[in-house]
């Protein structure tokens, strides 16, 4: 196969990075335009939309690891199709709802239909495509779940224009007309397309039937016992406990210090607009510095951030937390597939990832629910803020223990 000017594994990063734009924007950051119109059709307290609303910690909980076996087996063409095709059916079904319990049930198709279509099928793509540039990739592709933060308006004005229903349906048929093409696009392994990861050629015929797991990949089950694995999901599980606790919580503690709707709004947008900083920074830094180091880094940044939001009150502390939060909490997603590539190669990387996903969803349940405990006890949410920014410190000290990679020899492991 003649070499391309543009090597093929970024077409397919591109089409990863909308996929992740408009789920990111529509499906997680954009959600919350429909909280307030739903309940008050229906009568419905908020925890009751509450609760649906996490049924979609489905995808991140249970779903991952199933969904990292079979983007390994599958490859993530057909989970990406698939994924759209769901999704997009969700969201229009999501539009006739009349009761609770559809309500939820369409939910957790929902859920279904967003395990085929977030990190864990797109970084494995990026992972298979990339060896070099993983982390490059990896951040562009991270940059799209960020920049998904700019749909949030436009399901606002869609809303107040169309009402919830209207605007449910049209968000399911952009979804179809969107990710369906784009799915075809996505190839499973370079190999089979005459290349090998970054764009190198293959002379070896018989290339596309070549596995890495005879010279350069773990065994998975003893990838299971590697100290390195649970190191880097447990730190990751407290990154996520934080994470969720001020994405839920931003906008009533800072109302609750006596910001404006409209001034708290524009610091929830800014959060997943300047995490791209981090989530291509990161990966970069990633692919040039020790990896470990990099991601030690991105944990101080992320406690120290959590530490300056208990005193946004003070305005100048307001840009220190957007300064510091949201490019850590961006980094921080590239960098754990950049790692999990480095440590156990791509054989088995979706099963791995998906299993570290897992285990973080402990802490993504956690964390919110801790919180408002606390505000409700408490009658603040200083304390959260100052226990999460102390708790910080675990992540960093983790990363700094693992252990650098090594090359794996003969199916030994690193």
């Amino acid at each position: 196969m003649p070499m391309a000017i543009v090597f093929y594994g970024w077409w397919i990063a591109l089409s990863c990075f909308f996929i992740a734009l408009y789920v990111g924007g529509i499906l997680f950051y954009g959600f919350t335009a429909f909280f307030e119109p739903i309940a008050e059709e229906f009568g419905w307290s908020y925890t009751q939309v509450s609760i649906a609303f996490s049924l979609r910690g489905l995808e991140m909980g249970i779903l991952a690891p199933i969904t990292g076996f079979l983007v390994d087996r599958f490859g993530p063409r057909r989970l990406v199709l698939s994924g759209a095709v769901i999704v997009g059916s969700a969201l229009i079904l999501l539009s006739f709802t009349q009761s609770l319990f559809m309500f939820y049930a369409t939910f957790i198709l929902l859920a279904f239909g967003t395990s085929g279509c977030a990190s864990t099928v797109l970084m494995t793509a990026m992972a298979h495509w990339f060896k070099r540039n993983v982390g490059k990739a990896m951040g562009f592709v991270a940059c799209g779940f960020g920049a998904g933060g700019v749909l949030i308006p436009l399901v606002v004005w869609l809303t107040d224009l169309y009402q919830w229903r209207t605007t449910l349906v049209i968000l399911g048929l952009a979804m179809w007309a969107l990710g369906i093409p784009l799915s075809f696009v996505i190839r499973h392994r370079p190999e089979q397309s005459g290349y090998l990861p970054d764009g190198d050629i293959s002379t070896k015929p018989d290339a596309g039937q070549e596995s890495e797991s005879t010279g350069e990949e773990t065994d998975f089950k003893k990838a299971l016992k590697q100290r390195s694995l649970w190191t880097i999901g447990i730190a990751d599980a407290i990154r996520i406990m934080i994470a969720l606790a001020v994405i839920t919580h931003i906008m009533p503690y800072l109302s609750s210090i006596g910001m404006s709707r409209a001034g708290a709004a524009w610091i929830a947008t800014s959060v997943p607009l300047l995490s791209i900083i981090g989530r291509f920074g990161f990966g970069w830094l990633g692919d040039v510095f020790d990896k470990r180091h990099v991601l030690a880094a991105a944990y101080c940044l992320f406690g120290l951030g959590t530490f300056a939001l208990s005193y946004v009150h003070v305005k100048w502390l307001v840009f220190l937390f957007l300064l510091l939060f949201p490019p850590a909490l961006g980094g921080r997603v590239v960098l754990r597939g950049a790692i999990v590539r480095d440590y156990f190669g791509r054989a088995f990387f979706g099963r791995l990832l998906g299993i570290i996903i897992g285990i973080t969803a402990v802490g993504g349940v956690i964390g919110p629910s801790i919180t408002g405990w606390s505000y409700d006890k408490l009658g603040a949410y200083h304390p959260a803020w100052f226990s999460f920014a102390a708790v910080s410190v675990i992540p960093v000290v983790l990363a700094l223990r693992l252990r650098a990679p090594r090359r794996i020899n003969h199916g030994s492991l690193h």
